[in-house]
């Protein structure tokens, strides 16, 4: 068996034994719709079913529970986070540059906050050009 979801595994079993959704419901005394549920990761059996679960498809609940989490097999890599970073810096200064502007344009801004916010800016631009160099250099 290969690691997957837990609905995907049920299907999968489901499938082997020649089943139906009802069948598989009427055995496990519940509605098609929840083992429909189930099946599309909506939502899980209850955990008293899980060894009458097992036992409807001749695997022990072990077996049955060796899933991944839709997080687990399909996480962040490394290299995403990487090119992510500064471009989320430079989203933030961009921001503080828009705001300055808008805040200018409308006689909103003190010198002070005006100032602050073009710091923050700047301290973001110098933080995605720090973090694009230190990955071009690995």
């Amino acid at each position: 068996m290969t690691t997957q979801t837990l609905g995907a595994m049920i299907a999968s079993l489901r499938k082997e034994h020649g089943m139906t959704q009802l069948e598989l419901a009427e055995k496990m005394g519940v509605t098609d719709k929840a083992v429909s549920k189930w099946e599309r990761d909506v939502s899980c059996p209850d955990i008293n079913l899980l060894p009458k679960l097992a036992e409807a498809f001749g695997v022990s609940v072990d077996q049955l529970m060796r899933v991944k989490s839709k997080s687990q097999t399909g996480g962040i890599r490394k290299e995403e986070v990487d090119r992510i970073i500064p471009l989320v810096f430079r989203a933030i200064a961009l921001a503080m540059g828009v705001a300055v502007l808008v805040l200018s344009i409308l006689r909103s801004l003190d010198m002070y906050t005006g100032f602050s916010l073009l710091g923050i800016g700047l301290v973001c631009v110098g933080i995605s050009l720090f973090s694009e160099k230190d990955t071009t250099s690995e």
